[in-house]
């Protein structure tokens, strides 16, 4: 049995775990917890002992001073808890490590011993794999389950997955079988630049678990460091024309298959998460914009037209325009979508504002068309009458000024302009 001492009674505590390692791609899952960690101050109330699950030649401890004092710090995992704060505040147990080298059924079974101590209601776990995603896309975070039930109420997809396994889906496979409620959360990492970090997919894990949890997580520069890395990458990409030609067509097999879903559920989800950001309370190391919105979220949103990502900015923020709804007020020019696809704020999608210049283009070309062809019967209507004075001859223009013509001057200067 497990003593905890020194913990305080927690309300509605969530369980969230990231292990480094095989399951944590480009370190977006265990840099997510960290994030958290931080962002709430959490303190460290326990730690596994690091001699029953870790193999040193693999994973070695590092030696540091302290004031001149050679310490030696211990691969292991540790335990924290934070209070969300806001409304209703929750508690959110943190369990950041690393993937242990041996014991995984007893690693798990301690860390269940913990959650049934705590009174864990759900347990998160985080992970980031490799996939065929182009970074120029918003991250996909797949949500799963074991568990039929919890699949349905949450909108989860119930776990298929058979093969090989890591840390992450072995921790979820004991929660099952003891009884606990237990989702993993997957990011895909582009594999072409799966060095780490990557904000962009540590940022995605985060807004999805907003979404699973219905809380509002303070970003902080998460959103500033995952557009400064897409750009870096976009640079890289550039002076490689072969690497450039494959994100293009990663880029177009994204677009086909995620069109139907990008127009509908993607946005719903992100006017959901403003809603909860414009209606909540900034938590600890959280700053809210004058909008009540935080300034973070003006990145990587789906563009209403074409489901494609895009980074906007607040540069409209003050200009006085007309609201329509509630839901609009304050919104930087489009960080949110109504119902019906376009931009709240009166803002218009930019495939309507393509339709527009398209249009007036198409009424131009008619216009230079309409004066062509009337250019060519005009000069069609002069050779005709240049033919006929031919034919009447010399004798028939008799009594005519010199320079004179058949046609009327004002028909002349018709025809000359």
């Amino acid at each position: 049995m497990i003593e905890l001492e020194g913990v305080p009674e927690l309300i509605d505590p969530v369980m969230i775990c990231a292990f480094e390692g095989w399951n944590d791609a480009g370190d977006a899952a265990s840099t997510a917890v960290g994030h958290l960690d931080r962002e709430w101050k959490g303190e460290v109330f326990a730690a596994l002992d690091a001699e029953d699950y870790y193999d040193f030649q693999v994973n070695r401890p590092t030696v540091w001073l302290d004031g001149g004092v050679r310490k030696v710090t211990w691969p292991t995992t540790r335990l924290s808890v934070v209070r969300t704060g806001g409304d209703k505040p929750r508690d959110l147990v943190l369990v950041r490590g690393i993937e242990p080298s041996m014991r995984w059924r007893s690693f798990c079974n301690e860390i269940l011993g913990f959650a049934h101590e705590l009174g864990v209601e759900m347990v998160v776990v985080l992970g980031a794999l490799l996939g065929d995603t182009p970074h120029t896309r918003p991250v996909p975070v797949s949500g799963v389950t074991s568990d039929p039930d919890l699949a349905r109420s949450l909108d989860l997809e119930e776990s298929r997955y058979e093969g090989p396994t890591g840390i992450v889906g072995i921790l979820q496979e004991s929660c099952t079988h003891a009884g606990v409620p237990a989702v993993s959360l997957w990011a895909a990492v582009p594999h072409y630049v799966s060095q780490p970090p990557n904000p962009k997919a540590t940022l995605a894990l985060l807004n999805r678990l907003e979404d699973l949890l219905e809380l509002r997580i303070p970003l902080g520069e998460l959103p500033e460091d995952a557009r400064a890395w897409q750009l870096g990458v976009d640079q890289l990409a550039a002076e490689d024309s072969e690497v450039a030609e494959y994100v293009q067509s990663l880029e177009e097999a994204r677009d086909t298959a995620e069109l139907p879903e990008a127009s509908g559920e993607a946005i719903a989800r992100e006017f959901e998460r403003y809603l909860r950001r414009r209606d909540g309370q900034p938590g600890p190391g959280g700053h809210a914009s004058d909008s009540g919105v935080a300034d973070s979220r003006d990145s990587y949103l789906r563009d209403p037209g074409s489901g494609r990502a895009r980074p906007t900015r607040s540069t409209a923020r003050d200009e006085p325009r007309e609201e329509s709804s509630d839901a609009a007020k304050a919104e930087p020019d489009g960080a949110a979508a109504t119902g019906d696809g376009r931009p709240a704020g009166g803002a218009k999608p930019r495939g309507e504002e393509a339709g527009k210049a398209g249009r007036a283009e198409s009424r131009a070309e008619d216009e230079r068309a309409e004066d062509r062809a009337e250019g060519e019967a005009e000069r069609a209507r002069r050779g005709e009458a240049e033919e006929d004075k031919a034919e009447r001859g010399p004798d028939q223009d008799a009594g005519r000024e010199p320079g004179g013509s058949d046609e009327d001057p004002a028909d002349e200067a018709d025809g000359n302009a």
